[in-house]
């Protein structure tokens, strides 16, 4: 089953150009969606106004070999490690659920593009591959959904409770890796009809996630990336988005300039601890 393109069995009921032709529909529905999201949030407009008030608050020019530093930083830490997830938890979900629908959708594409109706048997790696990503999917996913979302973990509110558009990105990527899985398993073992009513799930499925994108959290994964990195310009220019500098709050300069630390916070202010991390948000 691991090692067995499952899409290879489905030439005998669809043609492989209409495999195809859905993958590209998947495509255009997804680039759609996010341009249509783009319009009716205005995120481009805000991004560049905001690039552009940033250029007036600067104290220091940023040369080009430096934003490409940080475009590089911005790629391995907010895109390939997800740093700025402080809980480990979260960020360990959050990458086995993001490599796993990477690794799912390339070898989707992949295998039906290459290997389902040409006569060439897929080498054993790439459904390997699929079967992988979707199992890392699913167990990221689940472990998100049941345990760590917001809601979830600091309100009590119980894990089948759904909240609209808020759980319906995360709810389209479990049920299309899960009955994916199923479909694969049953098919495998010579389920017939129960396997063909798993794969119409996984189509359905597939539908409402990419095809939901103006109305789900999908677009987000291209705006973070950029909003990460207008913050590090942010910061290196000096701009800070009109926010204060961090300092050191002991330091005679900073009370020379700021008299009023030293008169409410004395001239060794205390560490004020870690504040809203001091503890997990389990007060329900």
């Amino acid at each position: 089953m691991l090692t067995t393109n499952p899409f290879a069995e489905l030439t005998a009921f669809i043609s492989p150009g209409v495999m195809q032709g859905y993958v590209i529909l998947m495509i255009i529905l997804v680039i759609g969606g996010t341009v249509l999201d783009m319009l009716h949030k205005q995120s481009a407009k805000y991004f560049f106004a905001n690039s552009k008030k940033a250029q007036e608050g600067a104290t220091r020019e940023v040369d080009s070999g430096a934003k490409f530093g940080l475009a590089m930083k911005t790629v391995a830490n907010e895109v390939l490690t997800s740093s700025e997830f402080c809980n480990v938890k979260r960020r360990q979900s959050h990458l086995l659920t993001m490599y796993g629908f990477i690794l799912f959708v390339v070898t989707t594409a992949i295998l039906i593009f290459s290997y389902t109706g040409s006569g060439t048997e897929a080498p054993g790696l790439i459904p390997l591959l699929w079967h992988l990503g979707a199992l890392m999917l699913c167990a990221g996913g689940y472990w998100f959904w049941f345990s760590i979302r917001v809601d979830v973990a600091a309100e009590g509110v119980k894990w089948n409770q759904f909240n609209g558009r808020g759980d319906l990105f995360i709810l389209g990527l479990l049920s299309t890796a899960t009955f994916g899985l199923l479909w694969s398993f049953f098919q495998a073992v010579g389920a017939g009809g129960f396997s063909m009513l798993l794969f119409a799930l996984f189509i359905i499925s597939s539908t409402v996630l990419f095809g939901s994108v103006y109305w789900s959290k999908f677009a987000h994964m291209f705006f973070k990336p950029a909003a990460a990195f207008q913050k590090k310009v942010a910061i290196a220019d000096g701009s800070r988005e009109n926010l204060p500098d961090d300092y050191d709050l002991s330091d005679p300069a900073v009370h020379a300039r700021f008299p009023d630390i030293p008169e409410y916070m004395g001239t060794n202010p205390p560490n004020m601890g870690l504040g809203i991390k001091a503890e997990p948000p389990r007060h329900y």
